[in-house]
């Protein structure tokens, strides 16, 4: 029987400063800032960048990961104490999450299509309770009856991409539009 052993204080001291300077980096230069000058600015050789992180998808992976957990109990609570507003606050809430980084947005639509994707776990976890959080709507007849996941997934992503060239308002603005045209209306489409 082997066991783990726990990492040395250096390389936990490395693998923290990586991800505080990841973090600084994609806040201010995106997803796809250099590699090279994030390993230079945690004062590590970018071998030991890779050794922690062997793709940048890894590295936003392990910097998302306390967010993705708090959306995933957040998705988990709307799903059983469903609300009327339940769709509006995760598409918000995951809209807000995408656009942490400019380019995130487009990474995680990525991952989500790409199953050998460190990201795609999480995205196909996000992406199942948003496909959840759609059928309670339709079945409540707050939505369409023709609204999907789908519908959401593309939403967040446009909305979180918009953040790049416009205010969070506007980007807001978009969800708010969409949401009213998802909303059941007389007018809908009604499918049986």
């Amino acid at each position: 029987m082997t066991t783990a052993r726990r990492p040395r204080a250096d390389a936990r001291r490395n693998y923290e400063r990586v991800l505080a300077e990841a973090d600084a980096a994609f806040r201010e230069r995106g997803v796809e800032a250099s590699l090279e000058s994030i390993a230079r600015a945690a004062g590590v050789a970018i071998g030991t960048l890779y050794g922690h992180f062997p793709t940048r998808r890894a590295l936003v992976g392990a910097l998302l990961r306390e967010r993705n957990d708090a959306l995933f109990e957040l998705g988990d609570r709307l799903i059983a104490q469903p609300r009327p507003d339940a769709l509006a606050i995760w598409i918000r809430s995951v809209t807000e999450h995408a656009a942490t980084y400019s380019g995130l947005a487009a990474m995680l639509a990525d991952g989500l299509d790409d199953e050998n994707s460190e990201l795609h776990a999480s995205c196909a976890r996000l992406a199942e309770i948003g496909d959840r959080l759609v059928a309670l709507a339709r079945e409540s007849g707050i939505v369409r009856s023709d609204a999907t996941g789908a519908d959401v997934t593309a939403l967040t992503t446009a909305a979180a991409a918009l953040h790049d060239h416009l205010s969070a308002a506007d980007a807001d603005r978009l969800i708010t539009v969409t949401l009213d045209g998802l909303a059941r209306t007389a007018r809908s489409p009604v499918t049986s």
